[in-house]
């Protein structure tokens, strides 16, 4: 593999508060394994992140929903020490698009791709993605906007049961709301439940149609596209498995060739001038065959490191090598290699330890797998992220718990007859809602 310029420190980026983000350890071990000095800008003091021997230091991010100077500010100061530009990394899509409104403001302190305007935030948003998808000619599932709790009813009229649902700005979702990105509904009263809370989540409701799928129809695109526009340090993946079912992040991923995929991506790309880290996610219609594509990130996926090449080659090590100027070695596929997130599937990561595999009827080994978060050159996350997760589920049952109690008092209190029985207090209400309940 090219060695990377080790004199070129890696700043990461990352402005959501999310202790659970693999993607950032990912980056963490890929730059630093190969001797870049990392700095990681994220709240992740709680995180098991921050016990990867692989990163050098840690520092404070700017506030949620910090102004752009905020963020430019803070990003200056942990390069105060630097003796040449670093490579800037956005992790989420607050970040990326941050990042590339800033690019003028930043670029004599750090090494960035080179600004494509509001491409980034034009395929972040979903609403203005749908348009692109147009323009383009990518195949997009039927994508309405409604204006009213009505219309949102209408709208699953017209798209069908099951409808996806999604903010078409989930990057402004605020922290511990109750909130995903993207929930897949079975009713109209779920859709018009969802407009109402519009102003909470700090942009529009989108109600897209639910693309039909067998199993494995849910696939990603994941890649770099260079100073030159050529794409390099990625490839097409099957997702085998994901965290909420059919609506969410990879837990197991497998590094499957799809020639008609990765053509379509790199069309798109050429078609937006996009430069950068990108990462697609599609899913194929078993009625006509077509690859809708679903979501465009603006930035490294969280399961990025499936496409750790033969070469040593990922989409983060590609970006650090062509914006230093080094070569990019020619691709070397691992086509069959695996990516498990343990915590949400423990039992498939059991299975996929990194152990040589057999292809079935040969004897050539398999490539290796990679886990999210055990390595065994660097152990530390993996155990404290099993802490932290038990605690995490515990916390989560318990609650749950509590709701049910408090769900089963209220019910047997409404139904006290008139024979002078006090209702049922609930544990931990006050006495307004203790009124609510008695009326």
């Amino acid at each position: 593999m090219t060695p990377l310029d080790t004199r070129i420190p890696a700043v990461l980026l990352r402005m959501d508060r999310n202790p659970f983000h693999h993607g950032t350890l990912g980056a963490v071990r890929s730059l630093g394994r190969a001797g870049v000095q990392v700095h990681l800008v994220a709240d992740d003091h709680e995180s098991p992140v921050r016990h990867s021997r692989h990163l050098h230091r840690m520092h404070r991010p700017p506030a949620p929903g910090a102004p752009l100077a905020e963020v430019a500010a803070t990003l200056r100061r942990v390069t105060r020490h630097f003796t040449a530009p670093a490579v800037l990394i956005p992790l989420d899509d607050a970040g990326a698009l941050a990042i590339g409104a800033l690019h003028a403001e930043l670029s004599d302190r750090y090494l960035l791709p080179r600004p494509t305007g509001d491409t980034a935030e034009r395929v972040a948003d979903k609403e203005s993605l749908a348009q692109v998808c147009a323009r383009a000619g990518v195949a997009h599932p039927t994508t309405l906007a409604p204006e009213s709790a009505a219309d949102a009813v209408g709208a699953v009229a017209r798209l069908g049961i099951p409808t996806v649902a999604k903010w078409s700005r989930p990057w402004l979702l605020p922290q511990d709301a109750g909130l995903r990105s993207t929930t897949l509904i079975g009713s109209p009263h779920e859709a018009a439940a969802l407009f109402e809370r519009g102003a909470e989540a700090g942009s529009r409701l989108l109600l897209q149609a639910f693309v039909p799928g067998a199993r494995d129809a849910d696939w990603f695109v994941h890649g770099y596209a260079g100073r030159g526009g050529v794409v390099r340090g990625g490839g097409t993946g099957r997702k085998h498995r994901s965290w909420p079912r059919s609506a969410g992040l990879t837990v197991s991923g497998e590094w499957t060739h799809n020639a008609e995929l990765w053509s379509s991506a790199q069309q798109l790309i050429a078609f937006l001038g996009y430069r950068g880290v990108f990462d697609l996610d599609f899913r194929r219609d078993t009625a006509t065959g077509a690859f809708h594509l679903i979501d465009f990130n603006p930035r490294p996926g969280a399961q990025f490191r499936l496409f750790a090449d033969g070469a040593g080659t990922d989409v983060v090590r590609a970006l650090h090598l062509d914006l230093t100027h080094r070569p990019l070695p020619s691709p070397h596929p691992l086509e069959g290699r695996t990516f498990v997130v343990e915590n949400y599937a423990p039992l498939t990561a059991l299975r996929s330890l990194p152990r040589p595999r057999p292809w079935p009827g040969g004897s050539v080994a398999a490539p290796p797998g990679e886990l999210a978060w055990y390595a065994g050159d660097d152990p530390a996350p993996g155990a404290a992220m099993r802490r932290l997760w038990l605690r995490h589920v515990t916390r989560r049952l318990r609650d749950g718990a509590g709701r049910l109690v408090r769900r089963a008092l209220a019910v047997l209190s409404r139904g006290t007859g008139p024979g002078g029985h006090a209702p049922a207090v609930v544990p931990g209400q006050s006495t307004r809602e203790r009124a609510v309940t008695d009326a």
